[in-house]
């Protein structure tokens, strides 16, 4: 444990897996698999398809394929880090989720209008893949850095993560811009093979650098009842350590107001500024690269200022960003709103996930305590569109972007009772 923890090596290895799996949500779920996918299903009639013999509005459908998966990873994934957990095999689970990710982004090449619900079933095997990773990627941060160098490797990891994705989108934006017309779509289908293959390949570095068993477990008997155990025995000691039940509390309402944000950016946008999708994806690229900025100097600010106060700071800038938006008018302050979502968004993602992994309890069960903070966290996500949607449903996007402010507020106020000491 002594050789693994803080050594340069592993960490390097660790953060390349968010170079490679990052490719996922950039490429597929924020830029071209949207653009691909509208103009495959418009029918030129109300965009409906077909699925499982019942009509459906193309996006709708979409959209509830999406949260399926979700609902999926979030019912999984606890059971399945509790089986990791207890067998040891933490990093064999993460090769499996990856492995199903990225085949399933290179299967959606195959993504055709005939058989719309086969496509969708490709969708959520990656969005699978993708999440599910991600639950057995935390749970080694604890493991392999120490208390003091979370902020920064987690930080690093985002940067990582943001950098390598930006890349793969740019190089496949110009390849599908270069292509005819009559060209782009198939050219859209070989970026999605591009991501399958970038994430398999670039994986292959934490694979083979991450230790396996390390603690080395001897599992006997029943893997699933024993995994369902430890799983239980993770959840009596979260009730028990108010301290960490307090963060994630906290972390639930603010992060509520962050994802839906960063998931309805470009949707405003559109439809509120009508900008056009080169101005789109514009956006996206500040939103990647400013990110990165974030997330290191949000890093630097915990080291001299704390865990707490940085992210209570992260959530004050929010707010700005959610009075700011409510006011643009123009693709110029549109852009300059995605720079300040871009720079916060890099920063409370990385300080949430290394706040978490620093108020954990000496344990050797990292895998199922992430399992919770990732369950957490996909709940967020729905609740926060489902609020966004029903005031846009009564009101306006303007309105409803307006009214996140008072998850930022909520989760300010309960960052003020959150304490990084674990006898509180």
């Amino acid at each position: 444990m002594s050789e693994v923890k803080g050594n340069k090596r592993i960490i390097t290895a660790w953060t390349f897996f968010d170079w490679a799996n990052s490719s996922y949500p950039l490429v597929i779920t924020a830029a071209l698999f949207p653009i691909f996918y509208e103009n495959l299903t418009k029918d030129g009639a109300g965009d409906t398809v077909w699925v499982f013999g019942m009509e459906f509005k193309n996006t709708a459908i979409y959209t509830l394929a999406l949260a399926a998966a979700n609902l999926i990873t979030a019912i999984l994934a606890p059971l399945l880090s509790g089986v990791a957990d207890y067998s040891g095999r933490k990093k064999g689970f993460l090769m499996i989720f990856t492995y199903i990710g990225a085949l399933a982004c290179a299967g959606l090449y195959f993504f055709s209008a005939s058989n719309i619900t086969l496509g969708l079933a490709t969708v959520m095997l990656a969005n699978i893949g993708f999440n599910g990773g991600l639950v057995f990627y935390n749970a080694f941060l604890p493991e392999i850095a120490a208390p003091e160098q979370q902020d920064r490797v987690s930080a690093r990891g985002f940067s990582m993560g943001y950098f390598g994705s930006a890349i793969l989108l740019i190089l496949n934006l110009v390849y599908v811009m270069s292509a005819e017309e009559s060209e782009q779509l198939d050219a859209l289908r070989w970026s999605f093979v591009s991501v399958g293959v970038w994430w398999i390949g670039f994986a292959q570095i934490p694979f083979a650098l991450l230790p396996g068993n390390l603690y080395n477990r001897s599992p006997s008997g029943n893997y699933l009842l024993n995994g369902y155990r430890e799983l239980m025995k993770v959840r009596k000691q979260l009730l028990k350590h108010k301290y960490l039940a307090k963060f994630l509390s906290a972390f639930f309402v603010y992060n509520m107001g962050v994802q839906t944000v960063m998931l309805v950016a470009t949707l405003f946008g559109s439809k509120v500024l009508n900008l056009s999708s080169s101005q789109l994806i514009t956006t996206i690229l500040i939103l990647q690269f400013v990110a990165i900025i974030g997330a290191v100097g949000f890093s630097r600010l915990s080291a001299v200022k704390g865990n707490v106060f940085t992210l209570s700071a992260a959530v004050l800038i929010w707010i700005l960003v959610c009075v700011a938006a409510y006011f643009v008018s123009s693709a110029v302050q549109f852009y300059v709103v995605a720079g300040l979502v871009g720079f916060v968004m890099g920063g409370i993602q990385a300080m949430s996930r290394s706040t978490y992994s620093k108020l954990l309890p000496d344990t050797e069960d990292h895998a199922s305590f992430f399992s919770f903070f990732d369950v957490t966290d996909k709940l967020c996500t729905v609740c926060g569109m489902a609020v966004f949607a029903l005031i846009e449903q009564f009101w306006d996007m303007r309105s409803a972007v307006l009214a996140l402010i008072l998850f930022f507020v909520v989760g300010f106020l309960l960052l003020l009772r959150v304490s990084m000491s674990k006898n509180q």
